[in-house]
């Protein structure tokens, strides 16, 4: 059962093509990577298959979704800065949806946040507001990806999501990345191809075009 279709996909941006004829077939519970420089396109393919850009050309189907609203409610994604809002943590993580505190505990422990959160006075509680400005790149890269795993979506999206870190903290958000990513769909775009070792196929991205 294929999770992600791509047909001849291209996207244009100021007249420049940066997508171009892109096909790509990715089964369900498949990791797949992307790698290319700065430019090349990816980050770019990465916003179509979540839903936030619509394609010039071709088509698109994500968890059996076409149209870009409904894929974008099919998906998670894990960017390179991530948004945190003037919430809690646990609402940061939850976006005000209704979760048992079974689920919340999962998640927590999956992302890697449980013994930091244990170590703060007010636990989940915890506001962030201004003191999202004092987190460590790590602690706010774990709340993103726990807001991801906590969505629950078959297919995860991971733009860079390690770039702005040191190389200890970045061991550590991978290990979260690699057990939320247990059993999805996973599409990786990243500079770096170390990071996908593991993972099922890599692709290089040249110009806005995808070559095995």
């Amino acid at each position: 059962m294929s999770m992600i279709e791509l047909d001849q996909v291209s996207f244009s941006y100021g007249g420049r093509q940066v997508v171009n004829q892109v096909t790509l077939v990715v089964p369900k519970g498949k990791h797949v990577g992307i790698v290319g420089e700065s430019g090349c396109g990816k980050s770019t393919l990465l916003k179509l298959l979540s839903g936030l850009y619509v394609p010039t050309e071709g088509t698109i189907k994500v968890a059996g979704e076409t149209e870009s609203a409904r894929i974008s409610k099919a998906v998670s994604i894990v960017m390179q800065t991530p948004q945190l809002l003037p919430m809690t943590i646990l609402e940061n993580i939850t976006l005000g949806r209704e979760y048992s505190k079974e689920w919340i505990d999962h998640v927590v422990s999956l992302s890697c946040l449980d013994q930091w959160i244990a170590s703060l006075e007010d636990g989940l509680d915890t506001y962030l507001g201004d003191r999202a400005n004092e987190l460590s790149g790590g602690q706010a890269q774990r709340i993103a990806i726990a807001r991801a795993v906590c969505k629950n979506s078959e297919v995860i999206l991971l733009d860079e999501p390690t770039s702005a870190l040191d190389h200890e903290t970045e061991k550590s958000v991978l290990e979260a990345l690699r057990r939320a990513a247990e059993g999805k769909t996973v599409i990786h775009v990243t500079h770096q191809r170390s990071h996908l070792e593991a993972y099922d196929s890599v692709y290089q991205m040249r110009e806005g075009k995808l070559y095995e």
